[in-house]
């Protein structure tokens, strides 16, 4: 068997051409595993009915479902054992990934899956979480974190990594090393009527049991396109209006192309976010068969991540009304205000950086360059300093995009900003000022600076 597009899956189960397996693989991203993965459970009750046993993989122990997996039921039809958030494909290639989930996770509010992510990160990265101390994460050095994690410690703070860890309750499970087993077993022959559905958001695909997985069981890839091209573009388009095409004829109702697209505007790249807003929607509309632009303009905010995205660039475009607009609307959202210094924070110290590299690299940067000059002459010189590795990921164009927009400001006045960015967090920690007020002042200032200064 081999890797399954999500799409080319859901096509298999309306056509009743789907293999027949007693092991079933979901990866990618978290929202269309666990979507396809429903209606995959569908389709086999629908056959056979039976029971589906749900597990927590934040909270699993493998050995035990496995256990429970090769053992006869003496309940009639199919057992389902379903487990969600599984473990057993991590390895220490996908730390980055589970990292950034930690990140996602704290940023949201869901404090235990943050918290569980951070354990896997430990775990994996052989790295001792002693119980009640206050810095098992911002103590570890530069180098200690990237030998044991394999990426650049970040330069943020990250202090509330240590307060999760601090205060993680004893009984978290940590996954258990039993590929060989899953493999014997699978290898041996599950009971008939037992089968098992995993789930999993990062996996490393040259990990032993997924590359098993991939030759013996169905694996269905759930991801995401990433980055900015325009392959990565339309794959997330068709995605998010899929999903909200298909939402909106569960609830009988229609939106016309403008609509649609002010409202993916405003969602972006998020399927949970598509689905949930959609039928927020669909239930104010009442018996209207149309939803409206204007209920899209009421009802419909941004999420997180992309609000703080259009906040940045809404500043570096000296757009004022915009800027403050949108900070309102996301300090309204509950986004807190740390949140929004440390991407501000992220943001400036890029441009600060990617600054001092045009004023050192040997080409020197043109205002005139255009993106195919950029590609073929400028970024191989980039790629050669292992310094400026980190700067050279990502697509040509986005590359050259951030480039160009760091060319507009001097180093001295990124300098301003990073120091009354950072003079406002500690504000925020030690004064007794509304949070908003400090806020307001900090982008205001920063919006009546000149790039030149």
């Amino acid at each position: 068997m081999a890797d399954i597009k999500r799409t080319d899956f859901i096509k298999q189960i309306k056509a009743g051409s789907l293999d027949r397996s007693s092991l079933f693989i979901f990866y990618g991203e978290r929202y269309l595993c666990q979507e396809t993965a429903d209606q995959l459970e569908t389709h086999l009750l629908q056959k056979d009915p039976g029971t589906i046993n749900t597990i927590d993989g934040l909270a699993e122990d493998a050995g035990q479902t496995l256990a429970r997996l090769m053992s006869f039921s003496l309940l009639p039809g199919l057992q389902i054992y379903r487990v969600s958030e599984s473990r057993i494909f991590q390895s220490k290639t996908v730390i980055e990934k589970i990292w950034k989930k930690a990140q996602r996770a704290q940023l949201n509010g869901r404090t235990d899956g943050a918290r569980q992510a951070l354990f896997d990160m430990a775990r994996l990265g052989n790295v001792e979480i002693t119980e009640g101390t206050a810095d098992n994460f911002s103590s570890i050095t530069k180098t200690s974190w990237k030998k044991n994690f394999g990426f650049d410690k970040p330069d943020e703070n990250i202090l509330w990594a240590d307060d999760l860890l601090v205060r993680a309750p004893k009984d978290i499970a940590a996954a258990t090393d039993i590929v060989e087993s899953y493999i014997n077993a699978f290898d041996k022959g599950v009971p008939q009527n037992n089968i098992l559905i995993l789930t999993a958001e990062a996996v490393d695909k040259r990990q032993r049991f997924f590359t098993y997985c991939k030759k013996n069981a169905v694996t269905v890839d759930c991801s995401i396109a990433s980055g900015l091209s325009s392959a990565a573009k339309k794959d997330q388009q068709a995605i998010v209006q899929e999903l909200l095409r298909n939402t909106l004829t569960a609830h009988g109702k229609t939106m016309s192309s403008s609509t649609a697209q002010l409202f993916l505007d405003r969602i972006g790249c998020h399927p949970a976010a598509v689905i949930n807003e959609a039928e927020k929607l669909a239930l104010h509309a009442g018996e209207n068969k149309t939803i409206e632009a204007q209920d899209v303009s009421q009802l419909v905010g941004q999420t997180r991540e992309d609000a703080l995205f259009e906040l940045t660039e809404a500043l570096s475009k000296k757009q004022a009304a915009r800027t403050m607009t949108i900070l309102g609307r996301i300090q309204e959202a509950g986004v807190h205000p740390l949140a929004i210094l440390a991407t501000l924070r992220n943001f400036v110290r890029k441009l600060l950086q990617i600054r001092a590299i045009q004023i050192s690299h040997t080409v020197p940067w043109q205002p005139n360059m255009s993106a195919k000059q950029f590609q073929d002459s400028y970024l191989p010189g980039l790629k050669e300093r292992s310094e400026w590795k980190d700067f050279t990921k990502g697509h040509p164009f986005a590359l050259y995009n951030n480039f160009l927009r760091a060319a507009q400001y001097s180093p001295t006045n990124l300098k301003k900003q990073l120091a009354l960015t950072l003079k406002s967090e500690y504000r925020i920690k030690s004064c007794f000022l509304p949070d908003q007020l400090i806020l307001d002042e900090l982008f205001i200032s920063l919006l009546r600076m000149k790039k030149s200064e």
